[in-house]
């Protein structure tokens, strides 16, 4: 008989009762977010007082952060996602900045406790284990530390390997939930995108190790890959973009240092073409984000290609990527991470990919970023910057050349004032 027919499950009402006043509760993110448990949890909202929640980005069921449940639940989130991020900027949440390779590291050293977790899982294999699936982030440290773990059952989790496979022994319950996983949505491509994308894929060599994410632009990016060979992928995530590159043998792995073959990642988001893909593909790595996001580790493959993306850039070449003036837009992410791994990686080529101007017709190439807007990436690690209009190396380059450079590929509409502003800033 398989372990998955006598897999005893019991309600999720009944599960969530183990959570008392004061409790630190963490979930996994994006498709991983056990949504069955988090609305068994706020419907005892009447019953409970102070418990504290983190996690990274998620999407969907958040109503934990509601003004209505501020006495009973308080969020304090690794990044903000949609969902929670009018209640961070009204301060009815909030946010804790940090590179994501330190996520796993503020909990496991106790910045962060974690009474309790709630998962989504996998069946069990013959073996008695379970798949974290789609996230092991920063969850796989708070099992480590917590007192509890509930795990939502959904026979719609891939079931990967890498840090996500886990002993059913190390959690305390199990509810059934069989549903869909939370999919992405990829509108077409537009010619901004593309021109952006054809830049930076001239830029990476054969036999490269790409962090890519999710996106118009790593979509991109990827469409413009066919005529590569031996690449590899060592990212945070990555999404169905990569599943063609990989069937046609552009992205084997071959050439990395480390998890030679392998495809690795800490968390996914894509469309069930994405989770087909990964359930039980030998070749698919689900790591601990300390490991993946660790810029000693990430170093330590040949040709890495970090590819991120900024919500302003000065012209001294600082990154915003987290927020627009003082308001939290959504965090810093693992930017930071690859872009210090790429930049000691031999042959590495961080990357800022972005369109020039925002949908507003607001230049994202500043003489200086707004008030309160958090630097990402400093100026001292910044490398090519890439728009529609072009790529600029600003690695080396004093500041003045550096502003230079950025306004010949800001957007025509703008380059007129930015040069007025170069010029009083500089006399030149």
């Amino acid at each position: 008989m398989e372990l998955s027919n006598t897999l005893k499950t019991i309600r999720a009402e009944e599960a969530v009762k183990v959570v008392k006043s004061g409790d630190r509760l963490h979930w996994p993110c994006v498709a991983a977010a056990p949504e069955l448990l988090i609305k068994a949890l706020v419907q005892r909202a009447d019953e409970l007082k102070n418990v504290h929640i983190t996690h990274l980005y998620t999407e969907g069921y958040a109503d934990y952060v509601l003004p209505q449940y501020a006495e009973s639940f308080h969020l304090d989130s690794f990044f903000v996602g949609g969902n929670v991020r009018k209640a961070t900027q009204s301060g009815d949440a909030d946010y804790i900045p940090c590179s994501l390779s330190d996520t796993a590291r503020i909990i496991r050293d106790g910045m962060q406790p974690v009474d309790g977790v709630f998962l989504t899982v996998s069946e069990p294999d013959q073996d008695g284990y379970v798949s974290l699936g789609t996230s092991v982030d920063c969850t796989l440290a708070a099992i480590e530390q917590a007192k509890y773990v509930i795990a939502q059952v959904n026979r719609n989790m891939p079931f990967c390997y890498g840090d996500a496979r886990i002993h059913m022994s190390k959690i305390t319950a199990f509810v059934r939930h069989d549903v869909p996983l939370l999919e992405a949505e990829f509108p077409p491509l537009s010619e901004q995108d593309i021109l952006i994308g054809k830049q930076a894929a001239a830029l990476i060599p054969d036999e490269a190790t790409l962090q890519i994410g999710i996106g118009s632009i790593p979509n991109a990016v990827l469409a413009q890959l066919d005529d590569h060979k031996h690449l590899g992928i060592h990212s945070e995530m990555f999404s169905d973009g990569v599943i063609p590159l990989i069937e046609k043998g552009i992205i084997d792995g071959s050439r990395k240092a480390i998890d030679v073959g392998k495809h690795v990642a800490t968390f996914l988001k894509g469309t069930q073409k994405l989770y087909d893909f990964v359930h039980q593909n030998p070749t698919v790595l689900m790591q601990d984000v300390a490991y993946t996001n660790n810029p000693f580790i990430i170093a330590q493959n040949p040709k890495v290609v970090a590819l991120n993306s900024a919500i302003q850039i000065d012209f001294s070449g600082q990154v915003c990527a987290d927020s627009i003036g003082t308001k939290i837009f959504s965090g810093s992410g693992g930017q930071l991470d690859f872009m210090l791994g790429a930049t000691y990686s031999k042959g590495g080529i961080p990357i800022v990919a972005m369109p020039s101007i925002t949908a507003k017709g607001i230049s994202k190439i500043v003489p200086t970023l707004t008030e309160g807007a958090g630097v990402v990436t400093p100026r001292t690690v910044i490398n090519w910057v890439i728009t529609e209009f072009g790529a600029v190396n600003l690695f080396g380059k004093p500041i003045q050349e550096r502003a230079k450079l950025l306004i010949s590929i800001a957007h025509p509409s703008v380059r007129e004032e930015l040069e007025r502003a170069a010029f009083d800033r500089f006399g030149r």
